[in-house]
This record gives structure tokens, sequence and C-alpha cells, in this order.
């Protein structure tokens, strides 16, 4: 079996080494992925000066494209994020809005660079909003060329108007800790069928 590469994105608003639990659902994520032959790595996307905008190098200094390259370079993305008033964090909103630019970025044969590239995602929050935040990113991710798998979200969502975190909370091996093992068998299985067969050319 070959080994995958996957690259995690974490979109917290709190640089390193705070605390995050969107790092932790990433890193569980990606300990997931490596029962099926799957290497990974994290970025904290706040560690780097990200530009705002729609294009692949905004120039200026902006860090994006060294991340990009991350990203086209692996077979799975992983984006974690966390929930802020019902919404995906705003961090997470800037690298969609990075993502868009791939619409314009295509291979010999018309295909777009995100194709055959897998994307799931992880959520975590002190409030409901998981489901919400769930689509909205991954009709985002699928708009700009990403392919989904089933059961590819896996969430957690504390008790409305407390102050216990993800990372605060302990194992959830039979809730959280079963999704994200079902994501990552299924991630991996879509991103070996769609390197083995790729999308037919546009």
């Amino acid at each position: 079996m070959s080994t995958l590469k996957a690259i995690a994105l974490c979109c917290s608003l709190k640089k390193s080494p705070a605390s995050s639990s969107s790092e932790l659902i990433a890193r569980e994520i990606l300990t997931a992925l490596a029962d099926h032959d799957v290497e990974g790595d994290v970025i904290r996307v706040v560690d780097h000066d990200v530009r705002f905008g729609v294009s692949t190098d905004e120039g200026d200094g902006d860090e994006w494209p060294g991340i990009r390259e991350k990203i086209l370079a692996a077979d799975i993305l992983v984006l974690a994020t966390p929930i802020w008033m019902g919404q995906p964090s705003s961090v997470s909103k800037v690298v969609l809005e990075r993502l868009d630019a791939e619409l314009s970025e295509t291979d010999d044969e018309g295909r777009l660079s995100t194709y055959g590239k897998v994307a799931v995602l992880g959520v975590v929050g002190n409030e409901d909003g998981a489901h919400h935040v769930t689509a909205e990113v991954f009709q985002a991710l699928n708009d700009v060329g990403f392919t989904i798998p089933a059961n590819g979200a896996t969430y957690w969502v504390g008790e409305a108007m407390q102050t216990v975190d993800y990372d605060e909370a302990g194992p959830k091996p039979d809730t959280t800790g079963a999704a994200t093992k079902t994501l990552a068998a299924n991630a991996a299985h879509l991103a070996r069928l769609l390197q083995a067969s790729q999308y037919p050319p546009a």
C-alpha cells in the first residue's frame, strides 16, 4: 500500500504556542490517518503572514504560496476550525478565499489543480453550529475542486453557555473519536481511488 500525504491547516485565532482545540482535533485526524498509511503535518495559519485576497500570490511577503505548495503536494487536505458566533473562524474564511484562486489553475487537460485531492474537516466549539460550519466549508471546498468523502467531518460541540474547550474535555472515543476514525478510513480510501483513476479531462 502506497503512502499518502496530508496537510492539516489549523484555523485557530491563536498563534503558537497557545493551546488550541482546533490544532488538537487536526492532530487527532492525522493520527487516525496514519493508521491508513497517510503521513502529514499541521500548519497553524495565523503563525504565517497570509494576506487577504483571491490570488495564488498577493505579493509583498505573502506566505500563502508556501502553504499552497504543500496543499498541492498533498493527497488530503485537513481543515480544522473553531466555531465563533455560529460561523467558521475568520482564518478559515481567509483560507477558502485564497483557495478560490484554484478556479483559474488547471493542468494540461483542463482539470483544476485540486482535482483528485480529498478534503476533510474538523470542527470544535462551545455552541451549536457544527453542521452549519460543515455545510459552509464543504460547499466552498467542493466548489474549488476538492472531493469530499462520506462522513468527511468530525466535530465536538460543548454544552451551550459553558467555558470548557475540546482540549480540556478529555477523550471522546465513542463519539468524536469514532467519527474521526471513520473520516480517516474513508478519506484514505477515496484518495487512493482518485490517485489510481483521475477525473476525466475538462
